[in-house]
């Protein structure tokens, strides 16, 4: 329908320019980790979830939790599985997550991801690497929506990164804070990389996401 590929529910499929994200936190790996792992202070932070609940642990590693996205008239509902590697020979950390929903109000089909963590210093290298399959069309994902979900990860990474470095909570930023052009300490997606720069994102995923249950 609309042209829409139907993703690989296995391999989590899905187009050929995934999203990408990275951002340096002069904060350390700890911080880091634990406000973006526990399910009570990632949606605080994350414009793309309003709540996050953990449901059951996955008989392989990893947990399946429920997310929502409230707005005015409508909260999208959908699920998603995670599994996190915190301590790695090389030093990173690596966190691998697969999503999905029925509900048609949202952009996002069936996809896959990563966040990895780099030690740098007394700071943190956060990235993200994610790909789904476009639920409303092609080609409107192409031209708009993708940019959007983009601009949207990059500005929520901003607003982790500035509490974590300065202690100010995110509900200090709410969405629209965008438009304060006159603060220039307020979150902004142009602080981070979004340019992959030729990197295939998605080969950078760690291997526990091509085994990590489906949603």
């Amino acid at each position: 329908m609309f042209g829409v590929r139907a993703p690989d529910r296995h391999n989590g499929t899905v187009s050929s320019r995934p999203i990408f994200v990275r951002i340096r936190i002069d904060a350390p790996l700890d911080r880091v980790w634990e406000l973006t792992q526990n399910p009570l202070e990632h949606p605080r932070w994350d414009g793309r979830f309003t709540s996050i609940t953990p449901t059951e642990a996955l008989p392989g590693g990893g947990t399946r939790f429920r997310y929502e996205l409230r707005m005015p008239l409508h909260t999208i509902v959908g699920t998603r599985t995670t599994i996190g590697e915190r301590h790695r020979a090389d030093g990173t950390c690596t966190s691998a997550l697969r999503f999905d929903t029925d509900d048609w109000f949202s952009p996002l089909g069936a996809g896959r991801g990563y966040w990895r963590y780099e030690p740098d210093g007394d700071a943190t290298i956060f990235t993200t690497g994610y790909d789904y399959a476009p639920r409303w069309g092609v080609l409107l994902d192409r031209l708009l929506l993708r940019r959007l979900i983009g601009w949207l990860t990059a500005w929520s990474f901003d607003r982790l990164r500035i509490w974590a470095e300065r202690g100010i909570e995110p509900e200090r930023w709410p969405l629209w804070s965008a438009l304060w052009v006159w603060r220039r300490d307020r979150p902004r997606a142009a602080r981070c990389v979004r340019d992959a720069r030729g990197r295939r994102v998605m080969d950078a995923a760690p291997a526990t996401l091509r085994t990590l249950e489906a949603p």
